[in-house]
């Protein structure tokens, strides 16, 4: 009974390291994004909170080895992360705010002051395993033993935390509750170890209360100016928003906001923004190309349905495949966006395994999935273009959306120069009034001059959208260029470069 807590407090603690580490990253990651390099920051961030706490944890056991002492760091470390949320919500709504403003001090200012909040409950979380080695000690020739079950059973506790908060708490219930059910853990544990003498225990039932009143109360972030916000949840991979603007437009909004990844208006198909483009994917082919000739459709990144709404509007219910690695988002695209076509079948799941696991060919590929600064980049190389290339019929189009900086350019000629590798002709639109261009690789050898042949030879009771966006897309031709830059399996540095245009960016004087 004497040393239950040992070996009770390491699994706790472990399990509460890793839940807290993932809802840190995931409310980080709502205004900051994925990347590597912002997963280098937390971990790195948490990874040394830890080891200031493994020494300051062996300095406390060895002036207190009592079990008292284990339950207490653990009471303190939850009233520790419980008091977390509220903080931190605050000071990422000024980080967003400072992104809508580009306003780069402000950005990693903020960034700098949630690592920092963290340090106290991590390293609270990193003197339990040292406490619990030294309060598990029977004898000085058993230490060894004691400190491998410690460790051990720290780690069990890590597995669960980390699994149990990114497939189960994170997904269902937000970060927030994740931070609140990582501090009721540790602050029950705490109190059952130390006893329940009627001061002690009327001191954590009190600290126990505190924890709820931390909750932040309100939208995680507020809508843009003149939106309602329908809709806020965090999902397991973003923070997602339905807003409606005053028009009745309806938007999906990822993270940060600062992306429009899916737009609806239940009496318009025509939008301000990158999806019609798609339309045009399969029309650079040698005339006389016609609407009847698109027979399948996949599309990677499917969103709430922007993109496969005007494919069935236009060239009626042919197959289409979606692929969309969120279920929330999916689930959103029906609730709000109109996602309910019946020729639309819906896969959740990573786009490059989805793609892989597809049967037959498709007239189009659509690549929507790439939003500077998240990129993934399994989907920029050339071995991910060759397997869409192998899922294209004869006569088939990769068309990708791509983000550009003003005045720099990399990533598209990056990318241009990795398909050039595998398609034999590439053509690039910029997308007025954004920061995004259409690639549109081609199967066979093609040529703009076939766009305007085909815009001319449309029948007469072809979908206006359609007759619409290829007079547009012939105006926003520009010329393709590439640079020396391929991105293969093995070297990819699409998060380096990215992070470099945004500095440069971010940092130009305005």
């Amino acid at each position: 009974m004497k040393y239950r807590l040992v070996y009770v407090a390491p699994v706790v603690g472990g399990m509460a390291t890793m839940a807290t580490e993932m809802a840190f990253s995931r409310a980080v990651g709502n205004v900051y994004g994925t990347s590597n390099l912002v997963w280098a920051a937390v971990i790195g961030a948490v990874m040394l909170y830890l080891a200031i706490g493994y020494v300051l944890g062996g300095l406390w056991a060895d002036r207190s080895p009592r079990r008292e002492t284990l339950a207490a760091a653990l009471a303190w470390a939850g009233l520790a992360v419980g008091l977390a949320p509220m903080p931190t919500r605050i000071i990422l709504r000024a980080a967003a705010d400072a992104f809508v403003g580009f306003d780069l001090a402000a950005m990693f200012g903020t960034g700098v002051a949630v690592v920092v909040l963290f340090a106290v409950p991590m390293t609270l979380l990193g003197c339990i395993p040292t406490l619990a080695v030294r309060v598990g000690m029977r004898a000085a020739d058993r230490a060894g033993e004691s400190a491998g079950y410690v460790y051990a059973l720290s780690t069990l506790g890590g597995l669960i935390g980390t699994f149990g908060a990114a497939l189960v708490t994170i997904p269902a219930f937000g970060s927030t509750l994740t931070f609140e059910l990582v501090a009721w853990t540790l602050l029950l544990t705490g109190m059952a170890g130390m006893g329940w003498h009627r001061a002690i225990r009327a001191l954590w039932m009190a600290a126990l209360l505190l924890v709820p009143l931390a909750r932040p109360g309100g939208v995680i972030k507020p809508p843009p100016p003149g939106a309602t916000l329908l809709y806020e949840r965090e999902s397991a991979y973003n923070l997602v928003q339905v807003v409606e603007l005053p028009d009745g437009t309806r938007e999906l909004l990822l993270n940060e906001g600062q992306g429009v990844h899916s737009v609806y208006h239940p009496d318009r198909l025509a939008t301000p923004g990158t999806w019609d483009y798609f339309l045009a994917a399969p029309y650079f082919n040698a005339p006389v190309y016609g609407p009847e000739r698109v027979e399948r459709l996949a599309l990677i990144g499917l969103a709430a349905g922007t993109i496969a709404r005007q494919y069935t509007a236009v060239y009626g219910p042919i197959p289409i495949d979606g692929i969309e690695i969120d279920p929330v988002i999916v689930e959103v695209g029906r609730r709000y966006f109109g996602m309910t076509m019946p020729n639309l079948n819906v896969t959740v799941e990573d786009g490059r395994y989805a793609l892989g696991m597809l049967d037959g060919d498709y007239t189009v590929i659509g690549v929507d999935a790439y939003r500077v600064p998240y990129v993934p980049w399994h989907l920029t190389t050339r071995e991910f273009f060759a397997l869409a290339r192998d899922h294209l019929s004869e006569g088939g189009a990769l068309a990708i959306n791509v983000g550009r900086i003003p005045g720099d350019r990399r990533l598209v000629e990056a990318i241009t120069a990795t398909l050039l590798t595998v398609f034999p002709t590439v053509h690039t639109i910029d997308v007025p009034d954004s920061m995004n261009t259409i690639l549109i690789a081609t199967v066979g050898q093609t040529a703009p001059e076939n766009l305007a042949a085909n815009l001319a030879s449309l029948p007469g009771d072809v979908h206006p959208l359609l007759r619409d966006v290829l007079g547009r897309t012939l105006d926003d031709l520009v010329p393709t260029v590439a640079s020396d830059v391929v991105f293969t399996d093995d070297r990819a540095p699409v998060e380096t470069m990215i992070h470099a245009m945004l500095v440069g960016f971010l940092s130009a004087p305005r």
